[in-house]
Formats: C-alpha cells, sequence, structure tokens
C-alpha cells in the first residue's frame, strides 16, 4: 500500500521547511533508514531518512520548493501501484486550501480565486500558484491547469519556470546586470521570525564598558587555548546562574526561570545565521565550554547540526567583534528573553583615578524583553558579566 511521504517537523518552531535535494528520481528504490532528501530550515540543514522502502512512486514538492510542514511532499509504494486518490488529494489541499477526501469533487471556488479574461473565458488559478507566478514573473493566462476543470495549482507555475539556481542574474530596465534573490529558506524563516520577535517582545537595551586586561592576561597564561568569546560566554554562564529572572521563558501559564543554562552562541553562515546550542553550559568547566563551542561552529559550517543542537537555547550570544564593531544591538532570539551583543576588543583612553590611562576595552549590549525581566536585574546582570570580566579570579 503507498505510503505519504510529509514534510516532517524539526524543532517545536518549525512551520516549513525547503528541499535541497533528493537521493533517489521516481522510480528508485528507496530503503527504510536510508537517506531519502535533504531539507533546510531556519536552524540547520538535514538529511531525512525513509521512513519506509519501495519504490518512490511520485516526487511532488521538487528541489528548491519550501513547504508547510506535514504536506505531503512524495509517494512510496509498490511499483506501479495507482496513487491517483492521493494526489489528488494533494490537488484538492493545493487548490483549497483545506483538506479534502479522496473521493470529494474537487470544485474551484471562483469567489475566491482570482481570475483574468482569456480567448477561452477565464483562468482559474489557486492563490498560491498565482503569488508564485508574480514572484517568478511568469504570466499564468498562457499555462494549462492540470487541476480538475483545467484550474492552475502552485505546481504548474514550477514547471513553467523551473528555479535552477537560488540566484538568478536578469537585466533590469535600465540595462544593468543585477541579482534576485529568492527569500526563501533560512533566509526567509530569519526575517519572519526577527519580525516577530520585535513586533511581540518589549526589546529593551542596556551596555557596559568593560576593560579587558586581565582577560587578556588570563588568555596568555592559557596559551590561547580558549577564545575571548568562550570567555564571555563562560562569564555569561556564571552571571545567568545567580541572576535566574534573565534566564526566562514567558509561557501561557507564566514566566519561567529556568535552573540550567542551554547557552545559543550565533554564527554566521553564507546564507543566514544559525545558533547552536550548549546544553547545560552551567556545567562545564571553561576549557569543556570551549572545546564544545568549538565543536558545534565546526558542525554548523558544515550543515551537520543534529534538532538537538541547534534548538532548546535559554540565552544567546551574539559575537560581531571580529568584523570591528565597536558595538550592535541584537534581536532576541524566541522564546528566550534575553541576548547579548559582543563588541571588538579595542585600545581605549580610560580615566583612573584622575588619570588618563589606555587599556583594550570591549562593549556589551543586552537586549531583553522588559515585558518578562525588569530593567534594575537587567542591569545588575550586565554589570556582573562586567565584573567577572574585569576580575576573572571571581569565576
Amino acid at each position: 500500500m503507498a505510503e505519504r511521504i510529509i514534510m516532517p517537523k524539526q524543532g517545536l518552531q518549525m512551520t516549513e521547511g525547503t528541499i535541497i535535494k533528493w537521493m533517489f528520481g521516481e522510480g528508485d528504490r528507496v530503503v527504510a533508514g536510508e537517506p531519502l532528501f535533504e531539507m533546510e530550515t531556519d536552524k540547520l540543514t538535514i538529511v531525512i531518512d525513509s521512513p519506509s522502502s519501495g519504490t518512490l512512486l511520485k516526487i511532488i514538492k521538487e528541489n528548491g520548493e519550501t513547504v508547510p510542514i506535514t504536506e505531503l511532499i512524495a509517494i512510496i509504494g509498490e511499483p506501479n501501484e495507482d496513487v491517483a486518490e492521493l494526489l489528488a488529494e494533494t490537488d484538492t489541499t493545493e487548490s483549497q486550501g483545506t483538506p479534502a477526501t479522496p473521493s470529494a469533487e474537487i470544485k474551484p471556488d471562483v469567489t475566491a480565486l482570482p481570475d483574468e479574461p482569456t480567448q477561452s473565458g477565464r483562468v482559474f488559478i489557486s492563490p498560491r500558484a498565482k503569488t508564485l507566478a508574480g514572484e517568478l514573473g511568469i504570466d499564468y493566462t498562457a499555462i494549462a491547469g492540470s487541476a480538475p476543470d483545467g484550474m492552475i495549482i502552485e505546481r504548474d507555475i514550477i514547471a513553467a519556470k523551473s528555479i535552477k539556481s537560488s540566484v538568478k542574474s536578469v537585466t533590469g530596465e535600465s540595462g544593468q546586470l543585477h541579482d534576485i534573490v529568492p527569500m526563501k529558506g533560512m533566509r526567509k524563516i530569519i526575517a519572519e521570525r526577527m519580525k516577530l520577535s520585535l513586533s511581540v517582545n518589549a526589546q529593551a537595551v542596556h551596555r557596559v564598558s568593560v576593560r579587558m586586561g586581565e582577560i587578556v592576561g588570563l588568555r596568555e597564561a592559557l596559551d590561547k587555548k580558549v577564545g575571548y568569546n568562550d570567555l564571555v560566554a563562560y562569564a555569561t554562564v556564571k552571571a545567568l546562574q545567580e541572576f535566574k529572572a534573565i534566564n526566562a521563558e514567558q509561557t501561557d501559564e507564566g514566566i519561567i526561570h529556568k535552573r540550567y543554562v542551554n547557552l545559543g552562541i550565533a554564527v554566521a553562515m553564507e546564507d543566514g545565521l544559525i545558533v547552536p546550542v550548549v546544553k547545560n553550559a552551567h556545567l562545564l568547566s571553561l576549557l569543556e565550554l570551549s572545546a564544545e563551542i568549538k565543536r558545534l561552529a565546526e558542525k554548523a559550517r558544515e550543515g551537520k547540526l543534529t534538532v538537538d543542537e541547534s534548538t532548546g537555547g535559554s540565552f544567546t550570544i551574539s559575537n560581531l567583534g571580529m568584523y570591528g564593531l565597536e558595538e550592535f544591538v541584537a534581536i532576541i532570539n524566541p522564546p528566550e528573553s534575553g541576548i547579548l551583543a559582543v563588541g571588538a576588543i579595542e585600545d581605549t583612553p580610560v580615566v583612573i583615578n584622575g588619570v588618563i590611562e589606555i587599556h583594550p576595552v570591549m562593549k556589551l549590549t543586552l537586549s531583553y524583553d522588559h515585558r518578562v525581566i525588569d530593567g534594575a536585574p537587567a542591569a545588575l546582570f550586565l554589570t556582573r558579566i562586567k565584573k567577572f570580566l574585569e576580575q576573572p579570579y571571581l569565576m
């Protein structure tokens, strides 16, 4: 019996995924537990194994398509097995936006569908297909729809103009060459989540300057086995253990103050940002924390993070100091309530006991959700990190 293959949910906040590559073509034999396709979410790229053995009878969603979770993407079954009912169900869902039984007659909802006059009358097209046609610059009035009554659905648009690259070059009206980068996959989901974060969270900001002379000396004493970001992360973990109100999350039941620290470390990627999570960071020594941060960052760059390694964070650190930024404001990573932005270490004039001295100084910026965290605890937390870094023996 044919089996439906759906877009799997990888993580609590995942709503859609992009199919990067099918490992097999239609008609190929697949084996349960072996790689079936590669997909991308806002957090990671992951290979999904086949849930069953059989023949890949139909690929419904092609490479490059972004698909909502639980939507049908392929069918596995026995050779020459009839899958018409499953395909009819897919067409109904795409054209009308609601599930339907295989035996239901598919009729376009004329009142809900845009139409254009043509020589033969009216053209029926699903809203999703019309949106995609607009994005790809396709004249859908010249396309023959594959759904009942000639309705044009999303796959008809994709068939009319296959997207062979995530970046395509086109010539503008001025004759100048420019690039269009489609908002899809990781880039699209990051954009949606960051916009949602700013619109929902009451984001407030505190800043401090930290004299890093003692930390520079400590790092030298450790033969540079740890980086400055590792030391900031260790100080942050220690401070979070003291200020549990910062290590918090708002839920329907109330505000959760977490007794553990799952520390997110933002890693810049070519096409976006990914946040590996060091689980139970409060149980690690400085060297152990440093090693785990390096391991996860490497896996992130190679696209090999697991779902568990990229979810469940309770607080995040974002360091752009290596790019020369003195300071910046980071956007909170939901459902967390705080994020620490780390700037570059710069030699800076500092007045100490009435005397101007030159010290290596780093600026830290804490963004926090004021719905969950009050200003005073946020200030105390940030100054505690400052004290740890200026007097590292306290850690």
